[in-house]
């Protein structure tokens, strides 16, 4: 639904340094920097901007929370963010109230905005998750290696052929 977002800041050196931290562990990283305009993001773009407020106090708090992919990485998050300079909301833990599986940590960063690192995954999800991907890559893998033995049958029937 949201392709982007930005966010206000006073001092756009000290939130670059804050968010490479907070962010790293659910692999978001700075991928383009205009000096007063940086945005993070994945491999395939930036998705969270910062902008540079020249001093200017953001005029509300803004809650923002970002995606883990499990619940080790809702942790990491919350540690780098602490030790980052972040002030701590909330530690890390299920928060039943939304749903079941929702595991949150939760800091208020360098201007006070509350953010979140999130997992909506349940913990034996990637146990089960595993074993599927296994499986997908087997039928490609087996294709592969019947494929071999033709093509090497192929190769002698034609070396055959032009004796």
């Amino acid at each position: 639904m949201i392709d982007h977002f930005t966010l206000t800041v006073r001092d756009i050196k000290a939130s670059v340094a804050f968010y490479t931290a907070a962010l790293k562990p659910l692999g978001y990283a700075v991928k383009m920097d205009f000096g007063d305009f940086v945005g993070f993001g994945d491999e395939r773009k930036p998705y969270f901007w910062l902008k540079s407020g020249a001093g200017v106090t953001p005029t509300q708090p803004m809650h923002i929370a970002f995606a883990a992919k499990n619940r080790a990485l809702v942790d990491a998050f919350h540690d780098a963010a602490l030790r980052a300079g972040g002030m701590d909301d909330g530690k890390p833990g299920l928060r039943e109230q939304y749903h079941p599986n929702y595991y949150g940590a939760f800091v208020l960063d360098l201007d006070g905005h509350p953010i979140e690192a999130v997992c909506h995954q349940s913990p034996d999800a990637a146990k089960t998750a595993a074993p599927k991907a296994a499986a997908a890559k087997k039928p490609a893998a087996k294709k592969a290696a019947a494929k071999k033995p033709a093509a090497a049958a192929k190769k002698k029937a034609k070396a055959k052929a032009r004796r």
